[in-house]
């Protein structure tokens, strides 16, 4: 398969893994700060894999980005989105269950086809766009509520603007990374450690100035958000590796299998029951993937 593929499937592993976890720990913590969990706790990983696979002489090159207007424009806007993304997603998992809250955010596939469409003109293959309808229509048809039960539109709204903010961050850092010099790999691994610098800056000021309070509370719990930090920079250097390689739209199509592993967490972890509806989502997902993998 192509480097991509595996990629990918490393970050939707990654991804399903860390917003577990991210779950759990934002009971006892505000959005924000598991926000900066993700950010303050990765920041070592990024550094490392950077110096494992970065350029020969990586302090150059990161000395170099702040001459490069093209990748500080594409990083702060990516910066910035993915925050507020984060945040909408964890605010959206306050409402239901964790299959459910995280599918809303799963129209980040759509959006970011639409997005990429009209504003970067990266167009799709017909099977391209097949596959990406069918691996939303499946997470959506996860989201709708159970008979007798009214509609969360707080969980909708939060989730589908969670979506649109990683869409976008999707597209940002993929023109960031692009205007680099060097490997796919490496211009990633840039990209990534300039992101994730910038982002723990900004989650750690406003959590000082606003919510002091919180960081006391990460002392009792240094092991998950050691665990969260390392399972989001192992993501992440999945979904900045493979979206530097291919679309974006067609590796979030793919990353839908991270929902297939979000329902068996749902179910295995925190013992929430699952629907035929939902087993029929689940179908439609992976039938979107096997289009991705074979025509798309």
């Amino acid at each position: 398969m192509e480097a991509w593929i595996w990629f990918t499937l490393l970050a939707a592993t990654m991804q399903a893994v860390r917003t577990a976890a991210q779950k759990t720990l934002a009971a006892h913590i505000s959005p924000m700060t598991a926000t900066l969990v993700r950010y303050l706790f990765g920041l070592p990983f990024v550094l490392a894999y950077l110096r494992l696979v970065g350029p020969a002489d990586t302090a150059a090159a990161v000395s170099q980005l702040s001459e490069n207007s093209t990748f500080i424009i594409y990083a702060t806007l990516g910066s910035v989105a993915q925050i507020l993304a984060t945040v909408w997603l964890i605010k959206a998992l306050g409402y239901r269950n964790f299959a459910v809250g995280t599918s809303f955010a799963k129209t980040e596939a759509l959006q970011t086809a639409v997005f990429g469409a009209v504003f970067f003109a990266a167009s799709l293959s017909p099977f391209g766009w097949i596959a990406v309808m069918l691996g939303v229509a499946g997470t959506l048809v996860v989201s709708l509520p159970q008979p007798g039960k009214p509609a969360e539109l707080p969980c909708a709204a939060y989730g589908i603007l969670a979506g649109t903010g990683f869409a976008v961050t999707s597209l940002w850092l993929r023109e960031a990374s692009l205007s680099l010099p060097y490997s796919f790999v490496q211009n990633a691994a840039l990209t990534l450690a300039a992101m994730v610098s910038l982002q723990t800056v900004i989650c750690l000021l406003y959590t000082l100035i606003r919510q002091p309070d919180e960081l006391l509370q990460l002392r009792h719990r240094l092991p998950i958000a050691i665990f969260i930090g390392a399972a989001s920079a192992m993501g992440s250097v999945g979904w900045y590796t493979a979206m530097t390689y291919n679309n974006p739209a067609l590796v979030k199509s793919l990353g839908q299998v991270e929902f297939l592993l979000t329902l068996a967490i749902s179910v295995f972890v925190f013992k929430e029951r699952i629907t035929a509806r939902e087993l029929l989502g689940m179908l439609t997902i992976i039938a979107s993937v096997v289009i991705v993998l074979l025509l798309a």
